[in-house]
């Protein structure tokens, strides 16, 4: 849904910094961490977290309805990435920020934390979320939704001033066609999504509307301004899956690599989101004569660092 509001009204109601109209948001740690450190995680939960093979589950504070929004990631997800990669004080950025989960986690570990989105009607969710529980926390720290294209977000935010990128941007034109369920049984197909487009927006900046090679090409110029906000050695991480179209892998976690590095960034851990415990009453598809491995049971985490 393209906003009719110009962004530049919008700007105003948020906090500016008068000297340089960036965002007025926090950045610094606040933690009593040694500078040497990279996060104030516990050397117990570090070692848990060194498998490659990450498991989450969702909450009740979890968006799960699709009528809400079509593809959310549960609060453990980025949650953990923010404990791993952060200090508490430090400065989270997810620029595909949906209904603001990313959002809610680094309140819940008292990070400030800013995400963008192109729906307004996800970026006010984010914010009454946000809002909603803020009550329950006496944080000093800041988390805000921004509607804008995640191409501008270095008009807001300082040069190396964000610890972390944790997003799950759309994956490319998955989602924007009638939807087949060919993941579920075939008597449970035709359910109320059965046949519907549920992608979130026709802006002709959505990257759910664009081919894999111009989804690649935006993905990779808007990685690219987001570089020199990140801080030397600073983390940034892209939950991605694969496309299958017209019976042919699409790689999108390769491409997404290579056009990473491109820009930059250096590729450093690649992470599996074993998802089979959040699958329920699969389907058989190709069978007997085409083998074809399900997506909806895994996706990659891919780390990359800024480096030093």
């Amino acid at each position: 849904m393209k906003s009719n509001i110009p962004i530049q009204n919008k700007i105003k109601k948020l906090e500016i910094d008068s000297k340089n109209k960036k965002l007025k948001i926090g950045y610094k740690k606040i933690c009593s961490c040694p500078e040497n450190k990279l996060s104030c995680l516990d050397a117990k939960s570090w070692v848990k977290y060194q498998v490659g093979i990450w498991e989450f589950f969702y909450e009740k504070r979890d968006i799960r309805d699709k009528n809400i929004h079509p593809a959310v990631f549960p609060i453990e997800l980025p949650k953990r990435c923010i404990e791993l990669f952060t200090h508490k004080g430090e400065l989270v950025l997810d620029p595909f920020g949906g209904t603001g989960t990313t959002l809610i986690a680094a309140q819940d570990l008292e990070r400030n934390a800013v995400a963008f989105d192109l729906n307004e009607k996800y970026v006010e969710l984010a914010n009454k979320r946000v809002n909603k529980e803020k009550k329950l926390f006496k944080s000093e720290t800041k988390q805000i939704a921004i509607c804008d294209d995640a191409i501008n977000i270095n008009k807001y935010l300082e040069k190396n001033t964000v610890a972390l990128c944790v997003t799950s941007p759309p994956y490319a034109n998955m989602l924007n066609k009638p939807r087949l369920n060919k993941s579920l049984r075939s008597n449970l197909r035709k359910n109320e999504h059965y046949l519907k487009v549920q992608q979130y927006s026709q802006h002709n900046r959505d990257l759910g509307t664009m081919d894999p090679d111009t989804y690649i090409i935006a993905l990779q110029e808007i990685f690219k301004n987001i570089l020199p906000l990140l801080k030397p050695g600073a983390h940034c991480v892209i939950n991605i899956n694969d496309l299958w179209e017209n019976n042919k892998r699409i790689p999108l976690h390769a491409m997404i690599i290579k056009a990473m590095e491109e820009v930059g960034y250096e590729l450093k851990n690649i992470i599996i989101w074993d998802k089979r415990k959040l699958v329920n009453k699969v389907g058989i598809f190709g069978w007997p004569t085409n083998y074809i491995t399900m997506g909806a049971t895994f996706e990659y985490l891919l780390d990359f660092i800024r480096p030093k």
